[in-house]
C-alpha cells in the first residue's frame, strides 16, 4: 500500500473506506480524524495510559500503537458502539451513576477495559478487576469510584 491508496476498516460493524491513506497512520488517528469517532482519546501516544483502548478482533489494544492499515479486515470495536436505547450500555451507565467520569478523559478507555473484562468474566473478583484496569491511568477519581462502577456494572449485568 502506498500513500494515496484507499483501504477499508470495519468499525463497530460498519465498513468504512479510508481514502488517501498513509500506511504509517495510527488506528487512533484514523478513528478520530478520518472516521469521526472521537471516543478513543489521544493522551500519551505510547500505549502507557489506556485512554485510546479499543477492541481489535476481541483483543483490547491501545489504538495509538496499532497502524491502521495493519488491521484492515479486522473487527474493530470502539466505545461509540456500546449503547442501548438510552444511549449507554450497562458499563457506561454505571460509570455515570457512580460518579466515575470526573473529567472524562480516561473514561472511554476504562469503559472498554471493563467491557472486555465483563465479556470474559461476568463475576470477577477485586484483584481481577484491578488487574484488568491496571493499564488505564486516571488522574481525577483515585479509582474508588471506578471500582464502584465496575461492581455496579457487574450487578446490573447479572440481573
Amino acid at each position: 500500500m502506498t500513500p494515496g491508496e484507499t483501504y477499508r476498516l470495519t468499525v463497530n460493524g460498519e465498513t468504512n473506506d479510508v481514502p488517501d491513506a498513509w500506511v504509517g497512520e495510527s488506528l487512533l488517528h484514523v478513528l478520530r480524524e478520518r472516521l469521526g469517532l472521537p471516543g478513543a482519546k489521544n493522551a500519551c501516544e505510547q500505549g502507557e495510559c489506556g485512554s485510546c483502548s479499543v477492541l481489535v478482533d476481541g483483543d483490547l489494544v491501545c489504538a495509538c500503537l496499532v497502524m491502521a492499515a495493519s488491521v484492515e479486515g479486522a473487527d474493530i470495536r470502539t466505545v461509540e458502539e456500546r449503547v442501548d436505547e438510552r444511549g449507554l450500555d450497562a458499563v457506561q451507565r454505571a460509570f455515570v451513576d457512580e460518579g466515575a467520569v470526573q473529567c472524562g478523559f480516561c473514561t472511554p478507555g476504562l469503559v472498554m477495559a471493563v467491557r472486555d473484562l465483563l465479556d470474559h468474566d461476568p463475576d470477577p473478583d477485586d484483584l481481577t478487576i484491578r488487574e484488568a484496569i491496571s493499564g488505564n491511568l486516571c488522574r481525577c477519581t483515585g479509582y474508588g469510584r471506578i471500582l464502584a462502577a465496575v461492581d455496579a456494572a457487574k450487578s446490573a449485568e447479572a440481573r
